[in-house]
Formats: structure tokens, C-alpha cells, sequence
């Protein structure tokens, strides 16, 4: 049971520290900024320039909206992905977001996006857990088990999240 535990373990470690940091970056989306350079001169008209990125960039994404940020810049906007055109140069500054495969499998995963069949999963994962908490603190007979060392350190174990409750203020 232990041996079959370390894979899903792992995912949800890994996840659990992505999740717990997640005012300090974005774990499931890296961000990625690329630079362009289009064809001068440009067309006149703003839809007409998005439409010109576009094609020039290869994107199909649905256009969310198109805006002059000021005389020289439009912004072209998608889901995932903004376009800082320059219209004098043609110099376009793409920024999008990009998937992080495992962090963002992971954490869909570990938040039960998947709902009812994974919900089955993580329950039995967490009988699993609970069988290795309680099947370990008999691992070791006399003054190393329960009774003695291990006792201490079980209890130790357990006393961290009572003290952070009671020392923070609790929920």
C-alpha cells in the first residue's frame, strides 16, 4: 500500500505547495512575451490591423476585443494572449500564458475538478493514508513503538496543526 501511495503522494505534495503559493505566481499558466515585427505600412483602421496580426501570426483564437491604448498603440486582445501593436514600426509585443502540463494536471487533480470518479479516487487514496498512519505507529514493538519513541513523535505530529490553530485563532 505504501509503494502504491508514493505516485499519487507525490502529485498531491507537488500540488499542495504550487496551490498554498498561488498569490505569489500563477502555477497552472507560465507567462511568455514574444516580440514581432509586421510589414509596414499598416492599414488605417484598427479591426483592419487586428485582422492583419492575425493572419500575419497565424492566430485563430476568437478576437475578445480591439482598442487604441494611444495615437501609436492598438491592443488586440484574446483569451490567453494580448497584442501591443505599435502602429509607426509595426513592432508587436505579444503576451500570453501557457500551460504548465504537470503543475496544472496536478492541480486540477488535487481541487477535484474531475468531481464524482475522482472524488471515489481521492477517498480511497485518503483510506490509504489513514491504514499507513495507523498500521505505522505498530512498526516498531517496546520503548522504539507506540508506547515509547514513536508515541512521542506521533503525538508531536499531531500537536502541530493543534498549536497553529490555537496559536492563529483558528477558523
Amino acid at each position: 500500500m505504501g509503494y502504491f501511495s508514493v505516485g499519487l503522494t507525490f502529485i498531491y505534495a507537488a500540488s499542495g505547495l504550487a496551490v498554498n503559493h498561488i498569490a505569489d505566481w500563477e502555477p497552472n499558466f507560465r507567462q511568455v512575451e514574444r516580440v514581432h515585427q509586421l510589414a509596414l505600412p499598416l492599414p488605417t483602421e484598427d479591426a483592419r490591423i487586428a485582422d492583419q496580426v492575425r493572419e500575419a501570426l497565424g492566430i485563430s483564437d476568437p478576437l475578445r476585443e480591439v482598442f487604441r491604448a494611444d495615437e501609436r498603440q492598438i491592443e488586440v486582445v484574446f483569451d490567453r494572449r494580448t497584442l501591443h501593436v505599435d502602429t509607426q514600426t509595426g513592432r508587436v509585443v505579444e503576451e500570453s500564458q501557457e500551460p504548465r502540463f504537470f503543475l496544472r494536471v496536478a492541480n486540477w487533480l488535487h481541487l477535484n475538478r474531475g468531481k464524482r470518479a475522482w472524488t471515489i479516487i481521492a477517498d480511497g487514496y485518503a483510506v490509504f493514508l489513514l491504514l499507513l498512519s495507523v498500521t505505522g505507529l505498530w512498526m516498531f514493538p517496546g520503548r522504539k513503538g507506540l508506547l515509547g519513541r514513536a508515541g512521542v513523535i506521533a503525538l508531536a505530529g499531531a500537536l502541530v496543526p493543534a498549536l497553529y490553530v490555537t496559536l492563529s485563532g483558528g477558523p
